[in-house]
């Protein structure tokens, strides 16, 4: 097929009925489309398109009861079964804080949204998709046997949209990763400076903006004190390690749109090729570890103490993932998790970038 010129929506729907099987992003990728052309190419034929009402969407999923969430990057995904509860609506940022299901959510960025059903076998899968400006996915929302059916089709009849052509227009997406500046105005003695007086972990976001760097840029340059080079395998040696001495982790897996955690231990870790996977009760992890071009160790003063992240980037300078020891506010870090992130293997620092 021409890449030049995207196929038709009956030319997408046949790809994926002679691929049944292949999941939508790769589908999508040899079809060179985004993934939100490919869904959107089966409204009214088992899919419904939606508005991004994210606040809406939020207080709504609450009834629905036991669902899988959903959020993903090129490198990773995060599914996590829970309840949409403790809902935070707003405009710029909206949170959900229940027991299971923890997302920070970004609304502007959401755009497109569609209900999805499909067949499988004498079962209906159904679920909520949600794409930037892009098409990427950020956000998905499928439905488990426990979930409440009459308010799950209650909520997609809200949030139905007038417009159910089977097209949808992409803006293009840049090269770079939302995470990466070209600024470098700040010097190394300011950024140390600044460092130093934090008070807490959410205040680094607005630090490195505030200098023009990216988050690698910063740990690149910010000195051993406060940030270290550990081996690729670094990730998977802490996963074997916190599931064998059953630690409580933080796990952060994002996108532009939605930030999805999971607090509490880990307990089944698997390696099948190049993907890491945790395969537990509420909590599933898939991570590419053959992505992972830098892991670092790094260390935040905040009010309660300094704490320790684990942080894998991919080639590009993009985040892939992140991991704490779990902590709440006004709880200093965890030992058994600053003994581990101190003594993962090291290597010596790049030079900075």
């Amino acid at each position: 097929m021409d890449q030049r010129v995207k196929p038709s929506p009956e030319e997408i729907r046949r790809a994926r009925e002679e691929n049944p099987k292949m999941r939508e992003r790769d589908l999508s990728a040899q079809l060179a489309i985004s993934e939100a052309e490919l869904v959107a190419a089966h409204c009214g034929v088992g899919t419904l398109r939606v508005e991004p009402r994210v606040n809406d969407l939020l207080t709504g999923l609450e009834a629905v009861g036991e669902v899988m969430a959903l959020t993903r990057n090129e490198s990773a995904v995060h599914e996590k079964i829970g309840v949409y509860d403790k809902v935070v609506t707003g405009n710029h940022n909206a949170m959900v804080l229940g027991e299971n299901i923890d997302l920070r959510i970004f609304p502007k960025v959401w755009a497109h949204g569609f209900a999805v059903e499909k067949r499988d076998g004498d079962e209906i899968r159904r679920s909520l998709q949600f794409f930037d400006a892009a098409g990427e996915a950020v956000h998905k929302v499928h439905l488990r046997p426990a979930s409440n059916l009459y308010a799950y089709q209650k909520l997609v009849a809200s949030l139905e949209s007038s417009n159910q052509e089977p097209t949808v227009a992409i803006l293009q997406s840049g090269t770079e990763r939302e995470d990466e500046t070209q600024g470098r105005g700040a010097s190394i003695d300011d950024l140390r400076d600044r460092w130093s007086r934090l008070t807490d972990v959410h205040q680094f976001f607005g630090m490195v903006k505030t200098l023009k760097l990216s988050r690698r840029e910063a740990v690149r340059m910010v000195g051993q004190d406060y940030a270290w080079l550990l081996d690729k395998d670094a990730v998977s040696a802490m996963f074997h390690h916190a599931a064998a001495g059953e630690m409580p982790i933080m796990c952060f897996v994002g996108n532009r749109g939605c930030i999805q955690i999971h607090s509490g231990p880990i307990k089944s870790v698997k390696t099948m090729g190049p993907w890491i996977n945790v395969v537990d009760e509420t909590f599933h992890l898939h991570l590419r570890a053959d992505h992972i071009h830098e892991v670092w160790a790094v260390r935040k003063p905040t009010k309660d103490g300094h704490v320790t992240s684990l942080e894998a980037y991919d080639a590009n300078g993009g985040m892939i993932i992140q991991f704490f020891g779990k902590r709440h506010e006004r709880e200093g870090e965890r030992e058994d998790w600053r003994f581990l992130a101190e003594n993962l293997p090291r290597i010596p620092n790049p030079t900075a970038a």
